[in-house]
């Protein structure tokens, strides 16, 4: 029993300025009890509902518990096993199928990198596919349930050329301008991503994939506002679902294009489903958050390529170690014509463009 005679030293060390000891017994439980784990306690009692719960109410279960949990990179070893546990059985009961969610971290003396063979590419679009079919994304009809992390711009080939320099547009209007403004005239990024050949390559194009440049210096990560977007260790930015709040900042600083927001609660179908995930990677999200290439972690943090290195037909993309001087990709960079996309905004990307 507490007493004024004998009080615990907690309480004498939490009077209020009235100094009514009761009042700072009760004020110092309620903040003993979330300092000694309550709010652990809390996901910790709403992971093992889900765990004990109908699939349903398993869903519901772990929605509540993952607004108590901290953002990934502050987690435990506990804390993430906890959550992947919860996140393992809410979409195993949800896809009908057994579903996993690595945490594998990065390695050590690990710095993904990617190139890609600018003049091999054929447009066939097979890697955007793979990648959707990977990355368990969204593939709706109606507008806003389709999501792709790859855009592959076609862009007519064209020259400038002198006798088009007195091809006024409009004609007999008296505005002239240079005839070569409205035609072909190299390779833009002001492309088609949408299109819809008879066959590939087709004979007046080229091809140039864009996405996820995986900045090494992201503007994305360095406008979030809850930090919920970051570099990893071995290279790629990614995003942690749970923290996103959708603000689309992200969106608006990426100089590249690479982010996707989900605007409607995403289309996966049970049957398409991915079962081998990873938690900041292929794992489901939910609406209202962004999204993004990640270099396949649940592959690549195992020896594995990426979704769409491995079904390119004619082999143009390339990924490896770009701390391994024996790698493919630190072959290529040491040895071919490489360039960076827009490597004037000095975000040093770990995606190169090269040719032979």
């Amino acid at each position: 029993m507490t007493t004024k005679e004998n009080p615990p030293a907690s309480a004498a060390q939490e009077a209020p300025a009235s100094g009514d000891p009761s009042k700072a017994v009760l004020k110092r439980s309620r903040r003993d009890v979330l300092r000694s784990g309550g709010m652990l306690s809390m996901s910790s009692l709403m992971g093992t509902a889900a765990l004990m719960a109908q699939p349903g109410e398993a869903k519901a279960a772990v929605e509540w518990a993952e607004h108590f949990q901290k953002n990934y990179r502050l987690m435990t070893p506990e804390e993430k096993a906890e959550a992947r546990l919860r996140l393992e059985k809410r979409y195993s009961g949800e896809y009908n199928k057994k579903v996993s969610v690595d945490i594998t971290e990065a390695q050590p003396g690990v710095l993904m990198g990617y190139a890609l063979n600018i003049r091999k590419c054929i447009g066939c679009r097979r890697c955007v596919k793979a990648c959707v079919e990977e990355n368990n994304q969204s593939r709706g009809a109606r507008p806003g349930e389709r999501i792709e992390w790859i855009q592959v711009l076609r862009m007519e080939r064209g020259e400038f050329t002198a006798d088009k320099m007195n091809q006024g547009y409009p004609e007999g209007l008296g505005i002239q301008v240079g005839g070569n403004a409205y035609s072909p005239a190299g390779q833009v990024l002001e492309g088609q991503y949408q299109y819809t050949p008879e066959a590939v390559p087709e004979k007046d194009a080229n091809y140039m994939p864009i996405a996820c440049m995986q900045c090494e210096k992201p503007p994305c990560v360095k406008v979030c506002p809850v930090r919920t977007t970051y570099r990893e260790a071995d290279g790629p930015v990614v995003i942690d679902y749970n923290w996103c709040i959708g603000c689309k900042m992200c969106m608006g600083a990426c100089p590249y294009w690479a982010r996707r927001f989900n605007l409607t609660t995403p289309v996966l179908p049970k049957e398409d489903m991915n079962p081998v995930t990873h938690y900041l990677g292929n794992r489901p999200r939910m609406r209202g958050v962004v999204e993004k290439c990640h270099w396949c972690l649940q592959r690549t943090r195992h020896g594995r390529y990426p979704a769409c290195v491995e079904v390119c037909p004619v082999g143009a993309r390339k990924f490896g170690n770009l701390l391994d001087p024996e790698s493919e990709v630190s072959k290529i960079l040491a040895r071919k014509n490489v360039f960076r996309l827009k490597a004037e905004l000095n975000t040093f990307p770990k995606f190169f463009y090269f040719y032979d």
